[in-house]
C-alpha cells in the first residue's frame, strides 16, 4: 500500500495500539485488523502523494529482499507492479491489493472501504486494467537470473559496452531515486543507445570508482545485487528481465530508504558496507 518500510511499520504499530485499547467484542480478528490497517494507509497515502510533489527527481519503492531468502520469491508483487499501483487512486489501490492479490472477498473489501460492493466492484476493474501489463509475462530461471545479474554488473562497472549491448533490450529503461541525497539521474533513461553511452561516459568519468558487489538479491520480486560505491554509497539494482534481455533498471541509492537494507546486511554481517 505504502511502498514504504519505515510508513508501514508505523502504521503496524498505530493498529495494533488501537487494538489493545479496542474494550468490545470483535467476532472476527483478522478481518478488524486488516479494515484498520487499510484505513490507516489510506490516511497516509494522502499525505505521501503531497511530499511526492515535491520529491527530487524520480520516486522508487524502498527495495525489499530478505537476506536469508537464496530462492526467486514465491509472490509476484514485483517492483514494476508497485510502480503501476503508484498510478492508481488511493482507493483503487486498496480494492486491487485486498481483493486481486491479497484474495479478499469483495463484500469486505466494501465494509473496509466503507463502499457498497458494486462502487468497489468498479475500483478493482479499473485497478486491474491498470496494471494488467506489470504481472510478470516473462518468467526467468533463477540461475539464468543470477547470471544475468552478475554479467550486468561487471559490465556496467567495467563500461564494456560490447558486453552490455549483449544484455539489454533495445526499449530498455533505467530508473534511479537519490531522493536528492545522493547523485541519481532524475529522469528515466530510455533506449539501448542512451544506455550504453551512459555507462561508456561515465567509465571514462570515474572509472570503476571502487564499485563493490556485496551479494546477489531478489529485490522486489527481480533479481539483482546490493553494492557500494567506494566504500560510501549504498545502493540496490533490480532487473526486470524479458526474453532473457534487460528491459528495466531500478537503482535505489537514497539513503533514507536503504536504513532497512544495510541494517540487515549488517546483522547477516556482510563486508564492504559502507561507514
Amino acid at each position: 500500500m505504502l511502498g514504504s518500510v519505515g510508513e508501514a511499520e508505523d502504521v503496524v504499530q498505530d493498529a495494533w495500539l488501537r487494538w489493545r485499547r479496542f474494550d468490545g467484542v470483535v467476532d472476527h480478528p483478522a478481518a478488524f485488523l486488516s479494515r484498520i490497517v487499510t484505513r490507516l494507509c489510506l490516511d497516509v497515502m494522502k499525505s505521501a502523494r503531497v511530499r511526492r510533489e515535491t520529491y527530487v527527481g524520480e520516486w522508487l519503492p524502498e527495495p525489499l529482499f530478505d537476506p536469508a531468502e537464496e530462492n526467486e520469491p514465491a509472490d509476484d508483487l514485483t517492483m514494476t507492479l508497485m510502480l503501476a499501483l503508484e498510478r492508481l487512486s488511493p482507493l483503487e489501490r486498496a480494492a486491487f491489493l485486498l481483493h486481486d492479490v491479497f484474495g479478499v472477498a469483495l463484500n469486505d473489501v466494501a465494509t473496509t472501504l466503507d463502499r457498497d460492493a458494486g462502487a468497489v466492484r468498479q475500483l478493482a476493474v479499473r485497478a486491474r486494467k491498470h496494471v494488467h501489463d506489470a504481472r510478470p509475462r516473462f518468467p526467468v530461471d533463477q540461475q539464468e537470473a543470477d547470471r544475468i545479474a552478475e554479467a550486468f554488473f561487471t559490465a556496467s562497472r567495467s563500461g564494456d559496452t560490447k558486453a552490455l549491448q549483449a544484455l539489454l533490450a533495445d526499449n530498455v529503461v533505467l530508473h534511479s531515486d537519490g531522493g536528492g541525497r545522493v547523485l541519481a539521474f532524475r529522469n528515466p533513461i530510455i533506449g539501448i543507445d542512451r544506455m550504453l553511452r551512459l555507462f561508456a561516459g561515465l567509465y571514462r568519468k570515474f572509472g570503476e570508482q571502487g564499485m563493490v558487489m556485496i551479494r546477489p538479491v531478489w529485490i522486489d520480486g527481480l533479481p539483482g545485487y546490493v553494492s557500494s560505491e567506494r566504500g560510501e554509497i549504498l545502493q540496490t539494482t533490480a532487473l526486470a528481465i524479458e526474453n532473457g534481455r534487460i528491459a528495466g533498471i531500478y537503482v535505489m541509492r537514497n539513503p533514507d530508504k536503504l536504513k532497512h537494507v544495510a541494517l540487515a546486511l549488517a546483522t547477516e554481517g556482510q563486508s564492504g558496507l559502507p561507514h
